[in-house]
């Protein structure tokens, strides 16, 4: 099958891999420009350009398909693709490149949708508390991520498993599913079945404002903040007036939360919240380096009956 290929950041590098390693005919590759990056704010290519040079493809980086439209237009349309295939590319389609290709624009998207359409579908899944989660395949259209549904596939959300964690397990089965959902698709035994729209859910763009941790919510609430922020924007926290970020937790089952929320329980930066004990398991001090907790608690240790906050 000719392939267009749209996609950016690493979530969509297992899909266009598996798209080689199936043997498709990538014929080009479109994903967003380069940007800085690092301290010397050099420009550095997306994950999905680097891949896509090492295979000989080629790839157009448009800073927008409807400015550039008559450009991007002729290009897609000699190319004449079965197929578009797009992965977390971070641009909106016009209606007219969604008709170019014969079977359609197919779109790998990190949710079981209608649930969680929109931008941070993998990290407000975890921030949400959410038991299960997965990838849809679907065919687009020219609402934000509203279009029929071909194939799912759902996996379980682990206790401790971050965002992240998540987001990477998620890339693998979205790469998998599209194999399956192109091969039916040419098959035509995929029946496009539409979204009820009344069960939809948004996940809008993470913001730092998400980022401060409140102890006197129930502990669930605050472990799932701290899995759903990490890496980025990532929980934070004040410990003697300086910020601490928080990487990983978990729910310690085994602790009364007898003081006030936010007081340090112990010498393992256990946690009063609301109705539990959080522990912090992976940390990162102001000037520091990320590691875990008690690693850092080697070089500095934090008594009970600290108020962080």
């Amino acid at each position: 099958m000719k392939i267009v290929f749209m996609g950016t950041p690493d979530f969509a590098v297992p899909t266009l891999e598996a798209l080689y390693k199936k043997g498709h005919d990538i014929a080009a590759v479109f994903t967003q420009p380069d940007k800085p990056k690092g301290r010397g704010y050099k420009l550095a290519p997306p994950p999905v350009k680097v891949l896509a040079q090492e295979h000989g493809t080629a790839v157009y980086q448009p800073q927008s398909l409807k400015k550039d439209a008559d450009e991007y237009l002729r290009i897609l349309n000699d190319i004449a693709p079965d197929c578009i295939v797009v992965a977390a590319y971070g641009k909106i389609l016009p209606k007219e490149v969604l008709e170019i290709p014969k079977l359609g624009c197919v779109n790998v998207h990190g949710s079981l949708l209608p649930k969680y359409r929109g931008a941070a579908p993998i990290q407000q899944s975890v921030l949400d508390g959410e038991p299960t989660t997965g990838i849809t395949t679907m065919l687009m259209g020219e609402g934000l991520d509203t279009g029929d549904i071909l194939l799912q596939r759902e996996t379980g959300i682990g206790e401790n498993e971050t965002a992240s964690e998540l987001f990477d397990r998620l890339s693998v089965i979205g790469g998998e599913l599209l194999i399956e959902t192109l091969d039916r698709l040419e098959e035509g035994s995929i029946t496009p079945i539409k979204q009820d729209d009344s069960q939809a859910t948004y996940a809008g763009m993470l913001d730092k404002s998400m980022c401060e941790i409140d102890f006197t919510k129930p502990v669930f609430k605050v472990h799932k903040q701290i899995c759903g922020l990490s890496d980025w924007p990532c929980a934070v926290t004040l410990l003697n007036g300086k910020r601490l970020k928080v990487y990983r937790s978990e729910i310690v089952k085994d602790m009364k939360a007898n003081k006030e929320p936010g007081t340090v329980l112990d010498d393992r930066l256990s946690v009063a919240c609301s109705d539990g004990v959080i522990r912090f398991t992976e940390v990162q001090a102001e000037g520091s380096k990320r590691m875990k907790a008690e690693d850092y608690l080697r070089g500095k240790p934090v008594a009970a009956g600290t108020k962080l906050g």
